[in-house]
């Protein structure tokens, strides 16, 4: 059997993500006492780390669980944006969220 790990762009992509919807999730909580943030920040940034490392192992359907999360993101934050008219946290995440679709391949650029 063959345990190789090959991190490509897509993995990372997910983990750098991943953990900015992490911290982001623990500042929300932080600063606004967020009990949503440090959930909703902890089970997707855990999730996409998570499916950064299957991806980097091979699991063929880790990228599309990525991609999954990295969507609902952006549409939520997109209606945060429009709903709260401010900029952050919701503008970083859109904006990182894109550029994260765009590197695993769902998005062209």
């Amino acid at each position: 059997m063959d345990f190789s790990i090959v991190f490509d762009l897509s993995a990372i992509a997910a983990i750098a993500y991943g953990l900015l919807a992490l911290v982001g999730g623990v500042i929300g909580y932080r600063q606004a006492g967020s009990q949503a943030s440090l959930i909703s920040g902890g089970i997707s940034g855990a999730l996409l780390i998570l499916s950064g490392i299957l991806q980097a192992a091979g699991v063929p359907w880790a990228k599309g669980l990525a991609a999954f999360i990295t969507g609902a993101l952006v549409v939520v934050f997109m209606v945060r944006l429009i709903k709260t008219r401010k900029p952050m946290p919701a503008l970083l995440m859109i904006v990182a969220g894109l550029a994260s679709l765009v590197v695993m391949g769902f998005v062209s650029a």
